[in-house]
């Protein structure tokens, strides 16, 4: 723990505040990314097994089947669902299609904000490399004549770190982020499939076909 502790005074030592405030921020980011996970998990993001078998009951006509894997359902979606079962196409389409978009929008909550991590941590880190450039140049100009290009060279990975730390931070926070925004995105296409199911299932299409309708 000593070891760890020291390790961070020293790159905090070399990278000055820039760095202090990615570490930071490296942190926030990494406990609302857990947060994220635990929220889709207990949500049941991804996994609507009994719900896709209730579609397909109620797509084929089996009404009794189709409930019976509605409450045994513990996704989010459930319960969006079931409104729309107990309704009908006309009354409750509108009002479904709201209240499945209010969930994602829960769901979708802090990825603003690993979006901006993304995008601002590399500037960042560049932010705190021209600070660091700025102050090699002003060593070397109080040194005069007698330049020790070591000074320069030292000066210039010092400046670098904060680059490297900036996109440290941005790199993976992109592709968790990009993670996220494709779950969401496939659950929005169920959603949209599973409640045009609900209110135009293959059973009545069939029935409608065979009127000549």
């Amino acid at each position: 723990m000593d070891r760890i502790e020291q390790a961070l005074m020293g790159v905090l030592d070399l990278g000055g505040p820039v760095v202090a405030v990615l570490i930071l921020t490296s942190v926030v980011t990494a406990a609302l990314v857990l947060y994220k996970l635990w929220q889709y998990r207990a949500a049941g993001v991804g996994r609507h097994i009994e719900l896709s078998h209730a579609l397909e009951a109620w797509d084929r006509g089996d009404e009794t089947v189709a409930l019976h894997h509605l409450a045994r359902s513990r996704s989010y979606l459930a319960p969006v669902i079931e409104m729309a079962v107990d309704g009908g196409p006309g009354e409750l389409s509108e009002r479904t299609d709201a209240e499945a978009e209010d969930r994602f929008s829960q769901l979708e909550r802090g990825l603003s904000a690993l979006d901006m991590v993304a995008q601002l941590a590399p500037l960042l880190g560049l932010f705190g490399t021209v600070l660091g450039m700025i102050e090699a140049f002003q060593k070397l100009q109080t040194a005069g004549s007698s330049v020790d290009p070591s000074l320069l060279a030292g000066g210039i990975w010092v400046a670098l770190l904060t680059t490297a730390a900036g996109l440290a931070v941005a790199m993976p926070t992109s592709l968790i982020l990009t993670w996220f925004e494709a779950r969401m995105h496939r659950e929005r296409v169920f959603a949209n499939r599973a409640l045009r199911t609900v209110f135009a299932p293959g059973q009545e299409v069939v029935q409608l076909v065979a009127h000549g309708a």
